[in-house]
């Protein structure tokens, strides 16, 4: 059942392309993206190549505010929320998912290549293949949904995903929601985000990128790592318009930066991430994110396994996979600039 949602955020119903590899150019491909500031949109156009594969290119910048927290190369979660932001638009303008639909995630596999992540001296163009399984409409307008994603960068290979996800239509979100159906009141709700963790532990400078803080409420003899999670809900990037719940992504920057603070002081660099979303994640109780031992691979990579803990419940569970380049990490200053340049 999915449990981390996206929404759209404009009114018209898209209409369907047609069967050839083009689009309808009057539409705004940035306004399908998920995000409230433009400027945040990675996503540069979209094309079909048949009713269930489509074409996206995306944009990364040289800098990102959030997702760049080194000068040198991008990140897998950059990767994540270039699919997160090409299924929203491939979904509604594609496969005529209507506008309004929430697209919640159950599962996300991806990888990224390391030696494709260097950051160059201009915007770098990726090239993302979307192709989706056959799925049915259900009558009440749900449709469940598995996409396989591929992206190149310059003709190589530089990532996959796969994703299985639920777009549910505005009544039976709804419902399925109940008391935490609207976002503005959820948001209002939400806890007073505790002081962040030592910015330097978890592989950033500025403690409002951070989204673990000291887990106060653990007094048993358990010696896994825990943190409460962090939710700053006037965070620029992870939370540019309310949610009703925790976004999936700030879930994912949570088990990346527990990952970090496992290894510290070895700079560690996540190139997989394997991700159940069992519940949704509220943001008026406590959420502990909780890491297990972690375990070497026989090629020399980290595995480690974060899961979030919400009222005595498994929330999320990921798997991060990650590589040690260097022996120390130092983040470069975060700079606010905007995504485009």
């Amino acid at each position: 059942m999915a449990r981390c949602t996206t929404n759209g955020l404009v009114d018209p119903r898209p209409q369907p392309s047609p069967p050839d590899i083009t689009h309808d150019a009057t539409h705004d491909v940035r306004r399908y993206a998920g995000k409230v500031d433009l400027d945040e949109v990675l996503v540069a156009d979209w094309r079909r190549v048949d009713d269930l594969t489509h074409a996206v290119t995306v944009r990364w910048p040289r800098h990102h505010a959030f997702y760049t927290p080194t000068p040198h190369d991008y990140t897998v979660l950059l990767f994540t929320e270039s699919v997160r932001q090409a299924l929203a638009v491939t979904s509604h303008l594609g496969l005529d998912i209507p506008v309004g639909h929430r697209m919640g995630w159950e599962l996300l596999s991806c990888t990224v290549a390391p030696d494709c992540l260097a950051i160059d001296t201009d915007p770098t163009d990726l090239e993302l293949t979307v192709t989706h399984d056959p799925f049915t409409r259900r009558r009440s307008g749900l449709a469940r949904l598995t996409a396989r994603v591929t992206a190149t960068r310059g003709g190589r290979l530089l990532g996959t995903a796969l994703i299985h996800y639920t777009a549910y239509p505005p009544a039976l979100y709804d419902r399925l929601r109940g008391e935490h159906a609207d976002a503005r009141e959820a948001f209002a709700r939400a806890l007073p985000p505790g002081p962040a963790t030592d910015p330097a532990l978890v592989g950033r400078t500025d403690p409002q990128d951070v989204v673990l803080a000291e887990d106060t409420t653990h007094t048993g003899n358990d010696s896994r790592r825990r943190w409460a999670l962090r939710a700053d809900t006037t965070h620029p990037v992870l939370f540019d318009h309310p949610h009703d719940h925790i976004p999936g992504m700030v879930l994912l920057e949570a088990a990346s930066q527990a990952a970090q603070a496992v290894a510290a002081p070895r700079r560690v660099v996540p190139i997989e991430l394997d991700t159940t979303f069992s519940r949704y994640v509220e943001f008026d109780e406590p959420c502990t994110i909780v890491a297990e031992e972690p375990e070497v691979d026989a090629l020399g990579r980290l595995r480690q396994v974060v899961s979030g803990v919400q009222c005595g419940e498994t929330v999320f569970s990921t798997r991060v996979t990650g590589i040690f380049p260097d022996p120390v990490f130092i983040p470069r200053q975060r700079k606010h600039v905007a995504v485009r340049d």
